[in-house]
């Protein structure tokens, strides 16, 4: 066991410092940018991976957290976190298209996530589903619907190697991880990414809500089968939506 702290080990905040509601996106350069929708944005430091700006929306304080890319250091972020008072997590990051009607640009909403990590299986056995707080993701779905942008509502992948995902047959697994994923199309999975099964598992272990919206930055299904694609990083759409979202639990007094 690590010594007691007044500050949180890593994410070097303590009670009081946050908000009950917090935004996490994976890289530390998104939370400024996350932060400018909030009421009063101010920056409340950084520490290794974590970046952390605070503000309010509708008189609620309110929190953007980074995490990271990946499971361990997600885990990491959401423990110091609850430690530090926060009971809502969104998160707001990028993902992959796997199903044909996932196109780049869109938002996808996460009801589940498939296990294929790592960090998730030390606080949960592989039979236990990995999937959001239902209050959290109907407001990400209404506020979507509220922003008028394209979304999906459903299933996303969670891996632990972007490699493995983007460049399987040169993978010694290359036979188990392309089996996986023609499984996942079957399931009509929508998207690929990195986190919402760590989130949402810990998220239950520790009790405490949690979501996820992704933008989707392409489709490599689409690309195998001609279709027209194109890349888009621009992640505003998800960060709005996960803004809003906070504004209607917050507005209807869910977690009060």
């Amino acid at each position: 066991m690590l010594q007691d702290h007044k500050k949180q080990y890593h994410i070097d905040v303590g009670e009081g410092d946050i908000g009950k509601y917090c935004i996490l996106p994976g890289d530390p350069a998104r939370c400024e940018k996350i932060a400018a929708y909030f009421d009063n944005p101010h920056f409340v430091g950084q520490n290794r991976e974590y970046n952390i700006w605070n503000g309010t929306l509708l008189g609620e304080t309110v929190t953007a957290c980074s995490t990271g890319i990946g499971g361990p250091s997600t885990t990491i972020a959401v423990e110091e976190l609850f430690a530090a008072g926060a009971k809502v997590l969104i998160r707001v990051g990028t993902c992959g298209g796997i199903r044909l009607s996932v196109e780049s640009g869109d938002v996808v909403i996460a009801n589940g996530a498939v296990r294929q990590d790592g960090t998730s299986h030390e606080y949960a056995p592989p039979e236990f589903p990995a999937v959001p707080d239902a209050r959290v993701m109907i407001a990400l779905m209404q506020a979507a619907d509220r922003l008028g942008y394209s979304s999906h509502t459903g299933v996303v992948q969670s891996k632990d190697s972007f490699y493995g995902q983007h460049s399987p047959a040169r993978m010694p697994t290359s036979a188990a991880l392309l089996e996986k994923w023609e499984a996942w199309k079957r399931l009509g999975v929508l998207a690929s990414e990195m986190e919402a099964s760590t989130l949402f598992t810990v998220g239950a272990t520790l009790d405490i809500a949690t979501g996820a919206v992704f933008h989707v930055i392409w489709n490599q299904e689409r690309a195998s089968a001609g279709l027209d694609q194109k890349e888009d990083h621009d992640t505003d759409k998800a960060i709005r939506v996960a803004v809003e979202a906070l504004k209607i639990l917050i507005e209807n007094k869910t977690f009060a």
